[in-house]
């Protein structure tokens, strides 16, 4: 049976939390073990615990990195982490959202697996608006999370849990493809804030009949 640890109490790490709350098993972890506590005992359904960020990591076969670039860089040197499947939904951007701190011959996924090497590093959510987490499933389940990873069955696991959390995986290749979802992400920024397109907006390709 799966266990997954969310690591993080951001908007993000919430919203995922509440999606699949009662679906898995659930770990919920941040720096204040009372604040973990206290939100878990918010979601529904007896299969969520809150943990200190080692134990969850311990107990866990995925662990979702749910927070800034620069403190899932740091969370990334657990070494604990080793032989784990490790989510990462950062997208490396300027404090003023402005621009990319990585460019296209680098990307935070793969500077996390650099600091992870024992870990099976995932690129995902990161087109992902905290806001859609908190709409009816049924008004995501169409739209694409996208996915890049070196370990086959991680993504497949990775898919997964997607899924179940109310989205369609879209699967993009190798890890080092998180160079183009991460400018993907920084785009949508730009959509949803720049041009005031609001939260409730994610990327799709449009497929049109052949």
């Amino acid at each position: 049976m799966t266990t997954l640890a969310i690591i993080g109490l951001g908007n993000m790490g919430k919203g995922l939390a509440r999606r699949l709350a009662g679906k898995i098993d659930l770990l919920i972890a941040t720096r204040e073990l009372a604040a973990a506590e206290a939100f878990a005992a918010e979601l529904p359904g007896s299969r969520t615990r809150a943990q200190t960020t080692d134990a969850a990591i311990a107990s866990a076969d995925i662990v979702v990195l749910a927070m800034p670039y620069a403190k899932a860089l740091e969370a990334a040197a657990n070494p604990a982490l080793a032989g784990k499947i490790v989510v990462d939904m950062s997208n490396p951007i300027t404090p003023d959202f402005a621009n990319l701190l990585l460019g296209f011959d680098a990307s935070a996924a793969e500077t996390i697996q650099a600091a992870a090497p024992q870990a099976k590093v995932v690129k995902a959510y990161n087109t992902i608006f905290s806001a859609l987490f908190d709409q009816p499933v049924n008004e995501t389940a169409t739209l694409p999370v996208f996915l890049a990873g070196d370990d086959a069955d991680a993504v497949a696991s990775v898919s997964e849990l997607v899924t179940l959390s109310g989205f369609v995986p879209e699967e993009t290749g190798a890890l080092a493809t998180a160079r183009l979802l991460e400018p993907l992400g920084l785009l949508n920024i730009k959509f949803g804030y720049g041009l005031g397109q609001g939260t409730l907006i994610a990327p799709a390709w449009a497929r049109l009949p052949a």
